[in-house]
């Protein structure tokens, strides 16, 4: 029987080669739960067969559940009737086979009934739903709403919804966009307000409410009268009961599966989630960055799903007298899908593992400080790792999203003719790859997230380590390109930042998040490179483009290209 998680050889590699010894130390606290959980593990090794057994059933499930039935699941969609919304019969036969075998509360703690993993090993299984079925990842993605609970909740808040989350029992939904107010949240509007007895209630509208119909749902509103800004909203958590009307799903061009609502508040009662006024500053802020993680896992799973049914397809295709596999030009496109694949599970499990490193050092110098120790060393780390993360998070949404369209297009191309067909999956796979890049915060906005951390240059003492590294043969060569790409870089920076200009700066920051991207994936394969000969090629045909796509950039940067957007207005209207 195929498996998503064992048959993956690029999958099982960054599996192996994980660095995630003090993320689990921390979770663990250094392995004294298995005194208390007599199945949690006693050390590093024996979670590392724990999260191996737990892929490998994700992997199983994935393949032969998911996959399926997700041709019939796109065809049926979501239904909408009478205000209820309920979900395809493939789609609700997923989430009951993910229940039954625990796995919707990856990264819970144990008492509340969750499986205690790292972020890592959850995007590792978002990958494989979304490979199966991308709309399905849209529900079982939405852990992240538990994980914020964990975060910021009160014991009691916890005790009462997080169960519910790791059994399977309730879904979510994180209700934050609303018609006049799409990526701009500071213009939210739901009036979030307190009876005389200090109880919460919600009012107002929210739209594109991705599995709106959820059990428990998180909600940004404005809780602070008078306030136009982000200091005047909080976040809520409330269970989607019946003083919540779903007004209408949309008919969507792809994830069909995921029902997507707008919805109506009609005084429901909520509970406040930390602090008020920490809405959108830091709840949503931290809940958005788990979510760009999560749909930069999404586009990968679609990516190697349109990877594999092109592979497929040329193979079994004959033209001409041979499989056009065998035709230079369609051998040279599915060489390109496979490198972009590669290279951005690399990108996408590097991510994650410093979202893993921030979040476990934050959560270290918080107990050092309760027990009145000195937490400055952990906390100067955390800084460091936070910085990191932050950088990465929108650098690997922006560069895995587009490259998914790429991906399921040349997919489609492939195909031909029948690619356009419905009958092949192709087609599925390219609707749903195209809302990747633009849910979560368009690619525009993750270069704007993105740019402050490649201006201050923050992976440079890295940068400065991988160069001085000596490598074996051809290796050296790529480590030397690198080093070209890097010159570019920093010649790239010094124009932008000499001209002194703020709109340029904004204008110029595509390219260079783009450049400072290829230094950082580049480097990352070069070091696999080292480890298996298999990711030689890999390496080199990554590296090989990114010089060539580099000094595109730099000339894009530096000849003025840009000079025309001076004179938009006369040129669009």
């Amino acid at each position: 029987m195929p498996n998503f998680f064992t048959e993956n050889k690029d999958l099982l590699f960054q599996f192996e080669n994980l660095d995630l010894k003090e993320v689990v130390d921390i979770m663990e606290d250094n392995f004294e739960q298995a005194k208390e959980y007599n199945y949690a593990p006693v050390d590093y090794q024996d979670a590392m067969d724990n999260y191996r057994k737990v892929l490998e059933i994700t992997g199983d499930i994935t393949a032969n559940i998911i996959d399926p039935a997700s041709t019939d699941v796109d065809l049926e969609g979501a239904h909408f009737e009478n205000g209820k919304v309920t979900y395809a019969k493939g789609t609700q036969l997923a989430l009951d086979q993910l229940s039954r075998a625990e796995l919707m509360g990856f990264t819970l703690p144990r008492k509340y009934g969750g499986l205690n993993c790292p972020t890592t090993i959850y995007t590792m299984a978002i990958e494989m739903v979304s490979r199966a079925d991308a709309s399905l990842m849209n529900i079982f993605g939405l852990q992240d709403i538990a994980e914020t609970i964990n975060k910021y909740s009160d014991d009691d808040q916890k005790a009462e919804f997080l169960p519910q989350f790791a059994s399977g029992e309730a879904t979510g939904a994180m209700a934050l966009t609303e018609p006049d107010a799409g990526s701009d949240l500071q213009a939210v509007k739901l009036q979030a307000y307190q009876d005389e007895k200090g109880n919460w209630f919600l009012r107002g509208v929210k739209r594109f409410i991705t599995n709106g119909n959820g059990d428990i749902l998180l909600v940004l509103a404005r809780s602070e009268a008078g306030t136009k800004d982000g200091r005047g909203l909080s976040m809520f958590v409330c269970y989607g009961d019946s003083t919540i009307t779903v007004r209408r799903i949309e008919n969507k061009l792809g994830i069909h599966g995921s029902p997507t609502t707008e919805l109506q508040f009609n005084d429901t009662p909520a509970k406040l989630v930390g602090k008020r006024k920490f809405g959108l500053i830091k709840y949503v802020m931290d809940l958005m960055n788990g979510a760009r993680l999560g749909v930069s896992a999404q586009a990968l799973g679609i990516s190697q799903a349109a990877y594999e049914e092109a592979l497929a397809y040329a193979k079994a295709r004959e033209q001409f007298g041979k499989a056009i596999y065998d035709i230079p030009v369609v051998t040279n496109m599915l060489i390109d899908m496979r490198v972009r694949v590669e290279s951005d599970r690399s990108l996408l499990y590097a991510t994650a593992q410093s979202v893993d490193k921030r979040d476990k050092l934050d959560e270290l110098a918080h107990k050092l400080k309760a027990q009145g120790k000195d937490a400055s060393e952990v906390v100067a780390r955390q800084k460091v790792a936070s910085k990191i993360a932050a950088l990465l998070t929108p650098m690997c949404k922006y560069t895995l999203t587009e490259n998914a369209n790429k991906t399921t297009y040349d997919s489609l191309q492939i195909h031909g003719g029948t690619g356009y067909m419905k009958e092949f999956k192709v087609e599925r796979l390219a609707r749903d790859a195209r809302i990747t890049n633009i849910y979560e915060g368009t690619t525009q906005l993750q270069v704007v997230a993105a740019i402050g951390g490649v201006i201050n240059d923050i992976l440079k003492e890295d940068f400065d380590r991988e160069e001085q590294k000596e490598r074996k043969g051809n290796l050296q060569r790529l480590a030397d390109t690198l080093k070209e790409i890097r010159e570019i870089f920093y010649s790239s920076l010094k124009y932008v930042v000499d001209k002194n200009d703020k709109y340029f700066q904004d204008v110029a920051a595509k390219e260079l998040v783009e450049l400072y991207s290829y230094l950082f994936v580049g480097y990352l394969l070069l070091n696999e490179a080292e480890k298996d000969a298999r990711k030689v090629f890999i390496a080199n045909r990554y590296i090989m483009n990114a010089v060539a796509n580099a000094r595109k950039n730099a000339e894009e940067i530096t000849n003025d290209t840009f000079s025309d957007l001076l004179h938009a207005d006369e040129i669009l209207n």
